[in-house]
């Protein structure tokens, strides 16, 4: 597969058809394309922790897990953004035939990074928050056991930080918790005053 050249501005519909023929992965927010860098050990590790200890619980429910290559479109903000880990319950609302753009996630699941921290604490969480089906979205930091929930409460979110002392997140959206020994199995965090 070749790599087209990256346009400088397109509309939503231009940018998921020269998406599709990409390698690499892109998102794009109101017609600016941010390519997709590599993700950590680090990164790595704590995704397929969650992908694995989510997919467990739900087992036998109406949820089901999807990993960090399904891309999600958010209308409201004319974004398609590609979440770390995110939980649709029933069935996949799809934006069409290719069945690769959900419309419904439940959950939402961001692994914070350098490089995406803000966006993922400020633009990405707006945009999400206008995605009627999404009742929880959750950050999880790579530098440090933390792990912060939004939960949609009515109009509002309530914002919980959960340190490792608390044991487990129990997730309001879905019948699972994230225990902190689960979430963090192999990752190796900085030492204090590095990160």
């Amino acid at each position: 597969m070749s790599s087209v050249p990256k346009p400088t501005k397109m509309t939503p519909e231009e940018f998921l058809l020269w998406e599709r023929r990409q390698e690499s992965r892109h998102e794009f927010y109101d017609g600016e394309i941010v390519a997709m860098t590599g993700a950590s050990l680090s990164h790595n590790r704590l995704s397929r922790n969650l992908v694995r200890l989510l997919g467990n619980q739900l087992a036998g429910s109406s949820c089901e897990v999807l990993g960090a290559d399904m891309r999600v479109w958010i209308p409201a903000w004319e974004s398609y953004v590609y979440p770390d880990v995110l939980v649709v319950c029933g069935a996949p609302g799809l934006l069409d035939s290719e069945r690769d753009v959900l419309l419904n996630p439940r959950l939402v699941i961001e692994i914070l990074s350098p490089s995406t921290e803000r966006l993922d604490r400020n633009k990405k969480f707006r945009a999400y928050q206008t995605v009627e089906s999404l009742t929880e979205y959750v950050l999880v930091s790579q530098d440090e056991q933390l792990i912060e929930v939004f939960t949609r409460d009515g109009k509002a979110w309530r914002y919980v930080a959960w340190l490792p002392e608390a044991g487990q997140v129990a997730l309001a959206s879905v019948p699972a918790a994230l225990a902190f020994a689960d979430v963090y199995e192999a990752v190796e965090l900085p030492e204090a005053g590095t990160a």
